[in-house]
């Protein structure tokens, strides 16, 4: 399994070495719940706003069997730990509120793709209920008998407003002054008012406007299935007698022989056996570039074949592939709500009800004072009733973040919750690991320095160490030390900013940086004199020593990626400190800072000593730490956020991160603080926008200058408002 593929098994739970996540989330709580009790996740098509949420909460919330829920909104589902068996009751507690709950037999898929779109007979009701509404408005203007305009009204309610009254009646019954319970008090209001056609028209513009926020809901979640389109449904496979079949991708198990021609998309992740092909990966990482891959690297489903017939072993079934792993991600991210989204969620539980009782005031207190009768204060309390209901206000948050995830996701960033993408914004300081960050991670040993008699056997210990090591300096000794066999090592173990060790016929062998190989003793003049030839190159050393004497140094030398400047440049022109914090040596970290134009380094640092330098930054304001080793994992988890890079990443630091950067270009770090500062300014935009239409409807409401149907339009009007620019951040594209 690649590295990448490994960054989604833990979407919102990371942890490694000791050090726990700094962020617990409701993801993580339901995935430790779920190991004691039953989880069931079901799909409601009436639950598409917090109005039902709230319902299905006040419902479920009480049962003691009930140990935990999360909603998914965007793609109506709801996710429910519970005790063993109790499943069914749940499915007739939700029908008791007018809903169908259906249970997700397959939830490892990241997308249900159903499609909740309004249906062609429901669009022609509503529209046919505008216009005897109108007819009815029309009738009143021209003085047409009373029966006219009011029969117009009557059929107008009756075809649009027959849902609203039973959900109301519902809420009612449920004490849950939500949209559906306001709108159906206010028509009935306007009727015994004797207001009918307004109350028509109040009805049916209020299903219209549902309707076409209900359209506008369903571009935001097809938004992250569309992430899936990339896949093709049918796949050949290899049967009996190397015969090609074709079967559906969800068809095809783990292990599978499959041949893709050239220009076609991989339905399914796997690996490469033979040949040497190039794919383009851009559906996954971002990165238009052409990719080479050879025995043993991983292919991912949704890349594109380049101009040779590639055949790969598969690794991963279909709804398991890192394309859908990193749609779930998307849409798990939806349960660590952000700063901003816990705020309007709070505010909007007061907002309602305070507005709901000074309606009540309106209604009674100007006339018992002299103000005016009671029926004009009464339909001008009716307005503000219209008006109290928040979901604007709430609908402006997560229809905004789930835009922004996804639009990261499409950049090769797997991003682990919204609260993550929107504190991102606020980073001040940038601390940079260099081998694998700062440089292509991929090492190439330049000389080599052998001492004693023997090469080859001082060449076999040292590859016997090297290839049990997943560090890039080790490997790459590993590959210009290849053997054709190799020692059998005793007692291995791998110490974290240091180097490796083994015991072979009971001799204990080091190989990692001077200090950890030889102790307070000093190499011989010679060898110093070279180390620091090759340090002055900008060169990292690898000692390799035993209890009694030192037996070779070796030279490995990483290039800077050719983005890093850039990226680093553009760092500074949004005012971030940049420090580079490795465990190489001083002249090699010193080389890489002096080719970036980089002031801030330490060197030589122990996985302790990354800490003590996040803590002290932190000081100063929110520090982000990027790395891709072990050793940098208990920094990535102890910094504000972690990023991640994800294709030379090692599986503990892509687990720990808050940010995997699939692709691992260095761009993307500014490219998420902007994206972070443009959601920001979304949702600020959002927030000002229902609160300041809400605000001028509530003070024209009480001086009589809105009526009812004014109201519905500032009401839906303002979530349509927040959708649509919600929407734009699918645009944002890398500067």
């Amino acid at each position: 399994m690649s590295h990448i593929e490994k960054n989604v098994k833990n979407e919102s739970t990371h942890h490694c070495c000791g050090y726990a996540s700094h962020e617990p989330t409701a993801a993580r709580a339901f995935t430790q719940a779920s190991a004691e009790a039953a989880q069931s996740t079901f799909t409601i098509a009436q639950m598409d706003c917090p109005t039902e949420e709230r319902l299905i909460r006040k419902a479920l919330e009480p049962c003691a069997e009930v140990q935990l829920l999360e909603f998914d909104l965007l793609n109506r589902r709801l996710h429910v730990i519970h005790d063993h068996g109790f499943d069914v009751h749940i499915e007739g507690l939700i029908a008791q509120l007018g809903m169908v709950a259906e249970r997700d037999v397959n939830t490892a898929s990241s997308s249900s793709k159903r499609s909740f779109g309004v249906s062609r007979r429901v669009w022609g009701r509503t529209l046919l209920a505008v216009v005897l509404a109108i007819g009815a408005e029309i009738g009143v203007w021209v003085q047409a008998p009373f029966w006219l305009p009011a029969t117009l009204a009557v059929l107008a309610i009756v075809l649009c407003g027959a849902s609203v009254y039973r959900k109301g009646w519902l809420a009612v019954r449920r004490l849950d002054l939500n949209i559906n319970a306001l709108m159906s008090i206010a028509v009935t209001g306007a009727i015994l008012l004797g207001e009918w056609p307004e109350a028509a028209m109040v009805m049916s513009l209020f299903g219209l406007a549902e309707l076409i926020e209900q359209q506008s809901l369903e571009r935001a979640r097809t938004a992250v299935d569309r992430l899936l389109s990339f896949t093709p449904e049918q796949v050949e496979v290899q049967v009996d007698g190397g015969r090609w079949q074709r079967k559906e991708a969800k068809a095809v198990a783990v292990g599978n022989y499959v041949r893709v021609l050239p220009g076609q998309r991989l339905a399914l992740d796997g690996v490469v056996e033979t040949g040497r092909f190039t794919v383009n990966q851009a559906p996954i990482t971002g990165e238009s570039d052409l990719v080479v891959k050879e025995k043993g690297d991983a292919v991912y489903a949704g890349s594109i074949n380049g101009s040779r017939e590639l055949q790969y072993r598969t690794t991963a079934d279909h709804d398991h592939s890192l394309l859908a792993r990193i749609t779930h991600s998307v849409q798990q991210a939806q349960q660590n709500k952000a700063p901003t989204q816990r705020f309007v969620d709070q505010f909007s539980r007061v907002y309602t009800p305070v507005v709901v009782l000074l309606a009540i005031g309106v209604a009674v207190l100007p006339p018992l004072i002299g103000m005016g009768d009671f029926a004009q204060w009464i339909y001008r309390a009716l307005v503000w009733l219209v008006i109290a209901c928040p979901c604007a206000l709430v609908i402006s948050t997560p229809v905004a973040v789930v835009s922004a995830l996804t639009v990261g996701a499409r950049q090769g960033l797997l991003v682990k919750g919204g609260v993550h993408l929107e504190r991102a914004r606020q980073i001040q300081h940038v601390i940079l690991d260099k081998t694998g960050t700062l440089t292509e991670g991929r090492p190439r040993v330049c000389d080599m320095l052998v001492l004693g008699e023997s090469d080859d056997a001082v060449k076999q210990i040292a590859y016997s160490l090297g290839m049990r090591s997943d560090h890039p300096a080790s490997q790459a000794l590993a590959t210009a030390l290849k053997q054709e066999s190799h020692i059998e090592l005793m007692q291995f173990e791998a110490y974290p900013g240091l180097g490796v060790q083994g015991n072979a016929d009971g001799v204990t062998y080091r190989l990692g940086s001077r200090l950890w190989a030889l102790g307070d003793r000093l190499p011989p003049a010679d060898v110093l004199n070279w180390e620091k030839n090759w340090q002055n190159e900008g060169a990292g050393l690898v000692f390799l020593a035993n209890q009694y004497e030192l037996l070779a140094v070796f030279a490995i030398q990483d290039a800077v990626k050719t983005t890093a400047a850039d990226a680093l440049s553009r760092l500074r022109s949004m005012d971030v400190g940049i420090t580079i914090a490795s465990g190489d040596n001083q002249q090699a970290v010193a080389s890489v800072a002096k080719e970036l134009g980089l002031e801030a380094v330490h060197a030589a640092l122990l996985p302790e000593d990354k800490l003590k330098l996040i803590a002290h930054q932190q000081e100063h304001g929110i520090v982000a730490m990027v790395g891709d080793g072990i050793n940098d994992a208990p920094a990535l988890a102890q910094a504000d956020i972690g990023f991640a890079m994800g294709a030379m990443g090692s599986d503990i630091a892509i687990e720990t991160a808050d940010i995997a950067i699939l692709n691992d270009d260095l761009h993307k770090v500014p490219y998420v603080i902007d994206l972070s500062k443009r959601l920001h300014r979304v949702l600020v935009q959002n927030i000002s926008a229902a609160l300041a239409i809400k605000a001028v409807f509530l003070v024209l409401a009480f001086t009589g200058d809105a009526t009812m149907w004014m109201a519905v339009f500032a009401d839906v009007g303002a979530s349509l408002l927040v959708i649509l620019n919600s929407l734009r951040l699918l645009q944002v594209q890398p500067a």
